[in-house]
């Protein structure tokens, strides 16, 4: 890489003035902003229905750290070790506060304090510990538990069940306490303090959780276990670049940051509450798309052609995991660590039966998934609207499942996972949600919300469609691998389902009815090509991308110019592509690399959504990776300000290979094999040049360079090669 300092470490003198761009440290169960007085907790939420958010839970670690005498501040995130640290340097001492998440011990938080001298002197050197903390929520009745060997203790219910008859979650937090002050002794050259904080869900994993801690603080085994599982996971994917400096800092705080919202590759509890569009470290009430699991913000209606603001909409209405989830965050983790891919399904299967209740509430059959999701699955969104008619949220998670099954070939994830019922349940619900009309013998969807939320009850939304098409199509593909017998209406209605399009002008109008050069609010259309890969000729790829670019709203949300950039370099374009891609950097704020949801700082903070679209238009558009039923297919491209682009441990069929890509050439190391979930067997592997039709088998450890040329990598039918070695 480029950078001259270590890349993965973000340093400044001068923390950010606005300070919801301080880092948040998170491990997909415990999320926290640094120096914040409040923390959530997965799947912990308050209120009911459009009310729920994620609870707010104090946090004894909201500590700032002072000397007496002047000093010199650096804060640093070291995104390899996953810890931000505040050093003070001053002349007689330097005193240093780490702090993190677990990465291993998803319930523990650590706060540690050292303390060195400068000087000869022998004055003892204090240290002032000034903490926001209050024992106090305005989501959670807390009352004071006993101690528990030495640590405080407060334990929990929170005030409002996410739907009538719920249950209310429970928290326990346990956790050293914080003196006022920490003094060096006049003999001593240096102390160190460790402080932890348990949150958990019950006493008896409370208290088993603070006795790992103290057993781990004891043996010197606390920072390093967490260092450790930070290492295993870099260790596992990887995206450099050479010759952009910026480019190679964003990607980096891109993975840091989805990384931290999900759980351990090693975690086995099932209870991962999914991922919202500010991750853990943020979703409280009227923040941050309340926590929930979904697509997007503030929305726009329109009528008669114009576009109207709905104001009401911008106080209430914040993000679920689902849609931003499924599409945005999903497939940049999914190429790399299967485990976690696996986690988000689950998720989606526990939400089964209130996706059950939503279908049957607006008068369907199968499963209706929420465009904005808690715990339950049922709709918390704050505007009816939203959920009756953005129903393209199913497609999206089926997507998701078809990404993963073609990725891993794991079918215990839809025989024992129940991974059928979610397809099987969506294919239900298309069929009994279109409508024939004999006059164009074709099926349509009727009053719906597309991607683009500028408008509404509109018909026939061609990612709509395109996305139920393709959902009935893996069904029946499914039902037939599981031998399950599959409803000829599910064929029927994805053969014969209107996608939307315009002989004249040779584009996808954006729904039936549309007025080409209307304004949208984000990429809607052009994902017709990737992610959802409908077949098209370059000309009409083109034409959707240029009669789209120069009405999308400027100030849209950050993920929709990467979908735009990934349509380019399909065609060739890598420099109009580059330069769509670099407004990305527009809603990267401050020198920690937090996003924010729009250019301007504003709408949601640590913008996972947005950071998943940059790096899809990276792991997917430079290298033209496209996951298909039987290949992994390549096409790369890159900008002329990239020289050299590395992606480490890409995961395929239970295989990890490592690309080199290059201008001219690409390099591929398979990695010795480990196997993949559902304990299917790695396959033998080989890469098939489009063009010149050379078959190049993949022996681990044994890098293969060629030209650049598109191409797959897929299953090796024959031992026998003619790959010159």
């Amino acid at each position: 890489m480029s950078c001259d300092s270590d890349p993965y470490i973000f340093t400044t003198d001068t923390l950010p003035s606005n300070l919801r761009f301080l880092p948040p440290l998170a491990n997909g169960h415990l999320g926290w902003r640094v120096y914040n007085n409040i923390m959530h907790m997965g799947g912990v939420y308050n209120g009911e229905g459009g009310r729920c958010h994620r609870a707010d839970v104090p946090c004894p670690l909201a500590v700032k750290v002072e000397l007496e005498e002047p000093v010199q501040h650096t804060y640093s995130l070291d995104t390899h070790k996953g810890i931000f640290i505040h050093t003070l340097s001053s002349a007689s001492a330097t005193a240093t506060q780490s702090l993190y998440s677990h990465r291993h011990y998803p319930n523990l938080m650590v706060m540690e304090i050292l303390l060195e001298r400068q000087a000869t002197s022998q004055e003892p050197v204090t240290v002032k510990l000034v903490s926001s903390f209050t024992p106090q929520s305005k989501d959670i009745r807390f009352e004071t538990g006993p101690d528990y060997r030495g640590g405080s203790h407060i334990q929990g219910q929170t005030t409002t069940a996410e739907y009538p008859g719920g249950s209310c979650p429970t928290v326990h937090l346990i956790w050293t306490p914080v003196p006022v002050t920490l003094m060096l002794p006049p003999e001593h050259s240096e102390a160190r303090w460790g402080f932890i904080l348990v949150a958990a869900s019950s006493l008896d994993l409370a208290e088993a959780s603070f006795d790992e801690g103290l057993n781990l603080m004891a043996t010197g085994s606390l920072r390093p276990s967490h260092e450790k599982a930070w290492q295993e996971l870099w260790l596992q994917s990887k995206v450099e670049v050479t010759g952009s400096e910026s480019l190679c800092k964003a990607l980096i705080g891109c993975m840091f940051y989805l990384l931290s919202a999900f759980p351990s590759i090693h975690d086995t509890s099932s209870s991962f509450g999914g991922v919202s569009p500010g991750g853990l470290s943020n979703g409280g009430e009227g923040q941050d798309y309340w926590g929930h699991v979904f697509w997007d913000q503030v929305r726009l209606d329109s009528a008669n052609g114009h576009v109207l603001l709905i104001l009401l909409y911008v106080v209430s209405h914040n993000d679920s995991s689902f849609l931003w989830q499924d599409i945005w965050m999903y497939p940049g983790i999914a190429l790399f660590y299967p485990k976690l891919a696996r986690a988000v399904l689950e998720y989606r299967v526990g939400t089964i039966d209130g996706a059950k209740d939503n279908a049957q509430k607006q008068g369907y059959k199968g499963l209706k998934f929420p465009w904005e999701s808690a715990v339950s699955g049922r709709e918390v969104c704050p505007e009816d609207i939203y959920g009756q008619q953005e129903i393209h949220i199913n497609g999206d998670v089926t997507l998701a499942f078809q990404h993963y099954l073609y990725l891993t070939e794991d079918l215990s994830m839809f025989r024992e996972g129940l991974g059928s019922e979610v397809i099987y349940g969506v294919a239900d619900y298309w069929v009994s949600r279109v409508t024939w009309k004999p006059e164009d013998q074709k099926y349509h969807l009727d009053g719906v919300m597309p991607p683009d939320e500028y408008y509404y009850n509109v018909n026939d939304s061609v990612y709509t469609n395109t996305v139920a098409k393709l959902g009935l199509q893996f069904a029946v593909e499914l039902a037939e691998l599981l031998q399950h017998p599959a409803p000829k209406e599910w064929q029927a209605v994805a053969e014969y389902i209107k996608i939307p399009f315009d002989e004249e002008h040779q584009y996808h109008p954006e729904y039936d009815g549309y007025i080409k050069g209307h304004p949208v609010k984000q990429a809607d259309t052009v994902m017709l090509g990737y992610p959802l890969g409908l077949p098209m000729s370059p000309e009409v790829r083109r034409n959707d991308l240029e009669a789209y670019e120069p009405v999308t709203d400027p100030h849209g949300p950050a993920m929709t110019w990467g979908m735009f950039a990934i349509g380019w370099l399909e065609l060739g374009e890598a420099e109009k592509a580059q330069l769509l891609l670099e407004k990305c950097f527009n809603n990267i704020q401050g020198p920690f690399q937090v996003w924010s949801e729009s250019s301007d700082g504003s709408g949601a903070v640590n913008f996972l959504t947005g950071m998943g679209g940059f790096l899809q238009a990276v792991l997917f558009g430079y290298t033209g990776f496209r996951v298909q039923k039987d290949c992994l297919a390549f096409s790369s491209l890159l900008p002329n300000d990239v020289c050299e682009l590395c992606v480490r441990g890409v995961n395929y069929l239970g295989s990890q290979m490592d690309w080199l890509l290059r201008k001219e050439e690409v390099c591929i190391i398979l990695r010795e094999q480990e196997g993949s979930p559902g304990n299917t067997k790695p396959c033998n592997l080989q890469v098939v040049l489009k063009a010149s039709g050379t078959k190049i088998p993949l022996t681990p450890g044994q890098p293969v360079t060629f030209p650049r040329e598109p191409g797959y990598v897929c299953k090796l039918i024959s031992a026998a090669s003619c790959w010159p070695f």
